[in-house]
C-alpha cells in the first residue's frame, strides 16, 4: 500500500541541496559527454589547464596541489595524459628526487580545443539566463562553495 501511494503521487522538482547535487550532475554530464568527443575528460582538461598557466611544466606534487587532489591520483592522471601523447615527465632540474610533468604539442593543442569547447557549453547551459541572473547565479555558488571551503 505504501508503494502504490507514493508511486501515485505527482514528482516534485529537486529543492535545496538536491537541486543543487542534480545540478552539477547534469552539467559535470553534459561537459564529460562533449569532452569525450576530443578525448578529454574534465580532470584531464583541468590538469592541462594548470600546466598551462604554469608556463608548460610542473613538479607532480606541485600539479597535485593546484588541483587539491593526492599525489597517487596525479600520478595515474599524469598516466593517461602520457599514454595519451598529451604530456611527458622530465627530471626536475631543481630537484633530482621530482619528476615533472612537461605538456606536448598535441597537450597544448588539446586544451586550447578543450578550454573553447568548455566556453561553447557554458554559453549552451546558460545562455537562457540575463546577464544579472548569471552574476547572482555565481554570486550564491560562491557563497555555497565558501561555506564548504571553510567546512573541510
Amino acid at each position: 500500500m505504501y508503494n502504490t501511494y507514493m508511486q501515485d503521487r505527482p514528482a516534485r522538482p529537486p529543492t535545496g541541496l538536491f537541486a543543487l547535487l542534480h545540478a552539477a550532475d547534469a552539467a559535470q554530464s553534459h561537459v564529460e559527454s562533449k569532452l569525450t568527443t576530443i578525448g578529454l575528460s574534465l580532470p584531464k582538461l583541468a590538469a592541462l589547464n594548470v600546466l598551462r598557466e604554469a608556463g608548460g611544466s610542473l613538479p607532480l606534487g606541485q600539479l597535485a596541489d593546484r588541483l587539491s587532489c593526492v599525489k597517487s591520483n596525479i600520478t595515474q592522471l599524469v598516466d593517461r595524459l602520457e599514454a595519451d601523447g598529451l604530456v611527458t615527465r622530465a627530471s626536475d632540474p631543481s630537484d633530482r628526487r621530482s619528476r615533472l610533468a612537461v605538456t606536448t604539442a598535441a597537450g597544448r593543442k588539446s586544451c586550447e580545443a578543450g578550454l573553447r569547447l568548455q566556453e561553447r557549453t557554458e554559453r549552451e547551459l546558460f545562455g537562457g539566463l540575463t546577464k544579472d541572473q548569471a552574476r547572482q547565479l555565481a554570486t550564491l555558488l560562491g557563497k555555497v562553495g565558501s561555506v564548504t571551503d571553510r567546512a573541510s
